[in-house]
């Protein structure tokens, strides 16, 4: 958060971007925003360390068809039934999936599901609040940061974590604290590809388009980490998962190409030559 308030605040004193200078106006524009960013944050961290990396990456699925709700209900927009099927053999195959989950985990499948809601209403309400006349998408990258990062603060120093940060033993070393660095750089570069990624598409593509982008998770996540444990049925959960992800991601990129291919066709033979 602190990386994100200053690479923005840097880029707009430099006139690089644009966005909105604080007034008393801004926190309403905001709200939920913030309540649901440190939401999405805090339940990923407690459901991640609950439950295995492939039951995690399946059940996190369900923000797909949570995301499609919320679209539908607050941004007023209409999917077609090529799509709505494709999110539902995600969903099928993710409970499919964690039918089988031996290993199954009660606190962490309900932290999970937290996260999915979390995650899918940040989305929807992100592309709400991007309009350029009001916050843009730098103005609520920025004053997202600003409004959490104190309380999130607060909330390390009372659970202990700040503690134990302070007390870790790598400070000193030199490549540690530029790995940390660097962590902290692609935070942000992640958040704001994501919010890229809801500007010029949906917040119903970002949510797939990080589906797909757990395909190499999951499976990794089967071999490496020990926690993993196998059955045919939670195997073809997951597979079916990935399956109807891809699917949709086939779709959308058909939907944006066929306009283009449209007006190629309507062009005259001369001025194509």
């Amino acid at each position: 958060m602190a990386t994100t308030i200053m690479i923005l605040y840097v880029a707009k004193l430099n006139k690089i971007i644009h966005f909105p200078d604080f007034d008393k106006r801004i926190p309403v524009k905001l709200f939920p925003l913030p309540l649901l960013y440190i939401g999405n944050h805090l339940s990923g961290l407690w459901s991640t360390s609950k439950l295995s990396l492939p039951m995690f990456t399946v059940l996190r699925k369900f923000t797909i068809p949570l995301t499609l709700l919320l679209e539908t209900v607050i941004l007023r927009k209409q999917h077609s039934l090529d799509i709505v099927v494709s999110v539902f053999a995600i969903v099928f195959g993710a409970i499919v999936a964690a039918g089988s989950d031996l290993a199954f985990n009660l606190e962490g499948y309900i932290f999970v599901f937290l996260n999915d809601i979390f995650t899918a209403a940040n989305g929807v309400y992100t592309k709400q609040k991007m309009d350029p006349k009001e916050l843009g998408k730098y103005g609520v990258l920025f004053y997202n940061a600003c409004f959490m990062v104190i309380p999130t603060f607060l909330i390390s120093v009372s659970t202990g974590d700040l503690q134990q940060a302070i007390e870790f033993h790598e400070w000193k070393n030199i490549l540690f604290i530029l790995q940390f660095l660097l962590s902290c750089l692609l935070g942000f570069l992640l958040m704001f590809a994501t919010v890229l990624c809801s500007h010029y598409n949906s917040a119903l593509t970002t949510a797939v388009v990080g589906a797909i982008k757990n395909v190499s998770v999951a499976y990794i996540g089967m071999l490496v980490g020990g926690d993993y444990i196998f059955s045919l049925l939670n195997f073809a959960g997951l597979n079916i998962c990935m399956a109807g992800g891809l699917r949709y991601s086939f779709l959308t990129l058909g939907s944006q190409l066929k306009p283009n291919q449209t007006d190629e066709e309507n062009v005259p033979l001369d001025t194509k030559s």
